[in-house]
């Protein structure tokens, strides 16, 4: 996708992938928890030998070294774009208003930014890059496909111009999945530098095919914004469903903070999102998903949500151990067990919130992830994480209500559930002390589930007679917490 930043994703992905968590991985490369974060969350950029080792301890095959040398040449373009142009930021970006369009089997991108040079001395290139990721959380799978079926500069197709004027560009690195270029303020006819003052309309647009592309689109913010936008343009007979995250300095993956407004328009459906004054280094990707046509399966294979989650590790309804209870721990004395299995549970979870938001918070129970012990892991809306081992309801008040559900196991659907208001849970710490907590409402119903997975029951189990689940296409809750009176 454009201007994504590739190497906190891929250095994220690939921990995950090998089961580390933050704090394993920090000792073996000789840094703490927080610098390991920092990294991640696109804080901090690690040195040159940091990334070589921690390639060869994630067996990453040189894609991390890879992914940190391409960001690093971006950040040097767009840094000598700043320093040639003067003083301050050198460009602003007054608004920014890029459209993704796809139809029959291909991925149409325009951008439209109107950028001001805020410096003493002519701008005469802009840095860009086009990144493609169609399988962003399965390494293997990106390396293979682009390895054998490299996106092409013939098929991009990739056209330029400044206030109308058609703009020559630069190859500056040409990857597998990754062009970068400048852009460059003249064409075989004219130079046109951008004067200190001036204001220029730069629009650019390139095509991808749908097999390289993937479901998503994301932007980076590098240069001070002033307004951002980003329209979705798609075909109304593919169903879509669009939702979109965002990542800042401040906060790591939030659902965004203003709406996507759809419209239709004849048979066609628009989703547009904008936002004002967005943070430099913050990241804003738009997801989609379409319910889609049988005849453009060809052209786009659509992964459903259970698929999802099963290619993620999580276990599928029909396995035989999600149908038994759970073996509790034996504690103080299975202590370092339960602290691997916690380890393995809080990196899947991390490896599930990366693909989809839970606004209303969201469990993970050890039967799951494939481990038939007594423990679950539960994130809260706010995003507070709640370990539990050896846990039982041992009271629950008489007044419930009745709200949807989901089930990482079997994600495709969502079903009415009847739960208490209110609950007890005994539980156990690593010491082998018992604790007793109440859980109230929403986190009441978190808990209970991943209860459920661990005495072997599913939340169909507790439906009401007669009633079924509902496909996830047809669930209007996705986004916002349940709702109480």
């Amino acid at each position: 996708m454009p201007d994504d930043d590739d190497f906190p994703t891929e250095f994220k992905v690939f921990r995950d992938l090998r089961g580390h968590s933050q704090e394993a991985l920090g000792k073996r490369l000789g840094y703490d928890r927080s610098y390991i974060n920092k990294i991640e969350n696109g804080k901090k950029r690690p040195p040159a030998d940091f990334v070589r080792k921690a390639d060869a301890i994630l067996a990453a095959g040189g894609l991390l070294y890879r992914a940190w040398e391409s960001d690093r040449r971006l950040e040097d373009q767009e840094q000598s774009t700043s320093d040639s142009a003067g003083i301050g930021h050198g460009l602003i970006n007054e608004h920014e208003d890029t459209t993704l369009a796809y139809n029959d089997g291909e991925f149409v991108i325009t951008v439209q930014r109107t950028l001001v040079n805020n410096s003493l001395e002519p701008v005469e290139r802009y840095p860009i890059r086009i990144s493609v990721n169609r399988y962003p959380d399965q390494p293997d799978r990106y390396k293979t496909l682009y390895r054998n079926d490299p996106l092409l500069w013939e098929e991009i197709q990739l056209e330029a111009h400044c206030n109308g004027e058609p703009m020559s560009w630069q190859v500056k690195a040409d990857h597998d999945a990754i062009k970068e270029l400048y852009l460059l303020f003249k064409n075989q006819k004219m130079q046109f530098p951008l004067y200190p003052g001036e204001t220029a309309q730069i629009v650019y647009c390139f095509r991808v095919p749908a097999r390289k592309w993937g479901p998503w689109f994301q932007r980076a913010i590098r240069l001070p914004t002033k307004k951002l936008t980003v329209t979705l343009d798609f075909p109304m007979d593919l169903s879509p469903a669009v939702w979109g995250k965002e990542t800042t300095a401040a906060v790591y993956q939030m659902p965004f903070r203003t709406p996507i407004h759809r419209i239709v328009n004849g048979d066609r459906a628009l989703y547009v999102w904008t936002t004002d004054d967005p943070p430099l280094d913050a990241r804003y990707r738009l997801e989609w998903h379409f319910k889609a046509d049988p005849e453009k399966e060809n052209d786009i294979v659509q992964i459903s949500p259970a698929q999802s989650m099963a290619d993620l590790g999580i276990v599928q309804v029909g396995a035989d151990i999600l149908a038994h209870t759970a073996l509790p721990f034996d504690l103080p004395a299975e202590a370092a067990e339960a602290r691997r299995v916690i380890t393995e549970l809080h990196t899947c979870m991390a490896r599930v919130q990366n693909v989809h938001v839970f606004s209303k918070g969201m469990g993970v129970a050890a039967p799951q992830i494939n481990i038939p012990r007594a423990a679950a892991v539960v994130r809260t809306a706010a995003g507070e994480l709640i370990t539990l081992l050896n846990p039982r309801i041992i009271d629950a008040t008489s007044e419930f209500d009745k709200q949807y559900e989901g089930c990482l196991s079997f994600f495709d659907v969502r079903g009415m559930v009847p739960r208490p208001l209110a609950i007890q849970v005994e539980h156990t710490d690593l010491n082998g002390t018992p604790h007793i907590t109440t859980f109230q409402r929403g986190l009441a119903r978190l808990v209970a589930h991943e209860i459920d997975h661990l005495e072997g029951r599913l939340y169909t189990d507790l439906m009401e007679p007669g009633v079924e689940p509902i496909p996830v296409e047809q669930y209007r809750g996705t986004g916002h917490d349940w709702k109480y009176h």
